[in-house]
């Protein structure tokens, strides 16, 4: 399992500095508005809930993040990051929930 993380890291090193990634980073951000999380969460700074920085450097190293992050916004909850609960995103397509976790991961790049 360890061997897997530095190629987890790469992955997503690499798809953070890909030319697609400017265009899945749009898509990304664009979803996350759609789908009213910018109400709650900002990139750098927290708002009601957690940044995204933060949540990227909380799973940072860990190579379930995409699949618990993805989770958790499927399902929402509370607890993880103080008592406010994050309502769930149960709507969306998992390779909606897979783009919104990775961009999450990444810092949440503009590009």
């Amino acid at each position: 399992m360890l061997s897997t993380l530095p190629l987890f890291a790469a992955s997503l090193f690499a798809l953070a500095s890909s030319p697609a990634s400017a265009l899945d980073a749009a898509a990304a951000k664009a979803l996350a508005a759609k789908s009213a999380c910018l109400a709650c969460h900002a990139v750098d700074k927290k708002l009601v809930g957690p940044s995204y920085k933060d949540v990227a450097a909380k799973h940072r190293g860990q190579a379930d993040a995409l699949e618990k992050v993805s989770a958790r916004i499927k399902s929402g909850g509370s607890g993880m990051y103080g008592p406010v609960p994050m309502p769930a995103q149960a709507q969306l397509k998992d390779d909606e929930l897979k783009l919104l976790a990775g961009w999450i991961l990444a810092g949440a790049p503009d590009q």
